[in-house]
């Protein structure tokens, strides 16, 4: 769903009693529930899953793993455990199934966490994710809220699998293109979230469905603080701009710009397929944070093992959500 219709539907439950233990959960709107269940431990528990976005089924399988069990690595945690979520025609083959399951397992395997067991349906069309478990300290949890003004915004992975996947589906992708999203997917933010794990890392989401600019209009209203982007900082997949310009875009890209545009200002001129990277559905993209300045030298020298790209700042507070501003330049 869009972010616009999501919010709609989900507003009834925001006003459902909230007992203590539940550190998160809808009232905060973050990207995974957190229960505090003593002192030293909270239990995080999410859940995604989508209909394929790449023809392989290994690969569908690996890179829906990595997207579920981004929402433990935003929050701190780490992922202790997983549950298959399956949707499954029942004339498709099932051997197809199993390739899907395999990539997903190894992809958990290598998070040092378990498939512990699973739940299937007959549908009409394929889908698969995980309903996945994490642990965290209960003072160490990382959530959208708490941007700074004079924040650095930071990002651990390059925009545009949106447009690559869809590409990839109109038969029009070049296949080192599609080779550079499908690493990129199924690059698991276990080390980015280990890096941001120390002083100094103010809030940080994952970049997912809404885009980029959707998912920092969350950080910054949850903050109640505008952000400045920097355009040519923003790191892109190859040849991003030229698959927008073929028109390889996605229906959810238009429900996040229609959301999502009425809190932008772009201060330079951008062509319509320069903006699409903004609104860009990401699959299984990357963490973004709002850190202290003094912090960025750390984070840049991780590099090459752990990379992250300064795009912005956060600019000034605001009293309220209605005033926040997300500005591009």
């Amino acid at each position: 769903m869009g972010p616009e219709a999501l919010a709609q539907v989900l507003r009834p439950l925001t006003f459902q009693s909230v007992p203590p233990a539940l550190l998160v959960g809808l009232h905060t709107a973050d990207d995974a529930a957190v229960y505090q269940v003593n002192e030293q431990q909270a239990v995080i528990s999410t859940a995604d899953f989508f209909p394929p976005v790449v023809d392989d089924p290994y690969a569908f399988g690996a890179i829906a793993a990595a997207n579920a069990m981004s929402d433990i690595y935003a929050m701190g945690g780490r992922v202790l455990m997983a549950i298959n979520l399956v949707a499954w025609p029942a004339d498709l083959d099932p051997g197809i199934l199993s390739e899907i399951l395999r990539g997903g397992s190894d992809t958990v395997t290598r998070a040092g966490a378990v498939i512990a067991g699973g739940h299937t349906v007959t549908d009409a069309e394929p889908k698969y994710g995980l309903a996945v478990t994490g642990m965290v300290h209960p003072q160490h949890i990382l959530t959208k809220g708490g941007a700074q003004p004079g924040d650095y915004l930071v990002l651990s992975k390059p925009l545009g699998t949106g447009l690559i996947t869809t590409a990839h589906r109109n038969d029009a992708v070049e296949k080192a293109d599609l080779e550079a999203a499908l690493q990129s997917m199924m690059q698991l933010n276990d080390r980015a979230s280990r890096a941001l794990q120390r002083p100094g890392v103010h809030a940080v989401t994952d970049i997912t469905g809404f885009g980029l600019l959707g998912h920092a209009w969350e950080m910054a209203s949850q903050s109640l603080a505008g952000m400045r982007f920097h355009f040519d900082a923003l790191p892109q997949l190859p040849n991003t701009q030229r698959y927008a310009a073929e028109g390889h875009m996605t229906g959810g890209a238009r429900r996040n710009e229609t959301y999502i545009a009425p809190h932008v200002t772009l201060q330079r001129e951008l062509d319509r397929f320069e903006r699409e990277i903004l609104w860009d559905p990401q699959t299984s993209g990357g963490l973004f944070a709002a850190i202290d300045p003094a912090l960025w030298p750390t984070l840049s020298a991780l590099a090459p093992d752990v990379r992250f790209w300064r795009i912005g700042e956060v600019t000034e507070r605001m009293s309220s959500e209605a005033q926040v501003l997300l500005e591009v330049d």
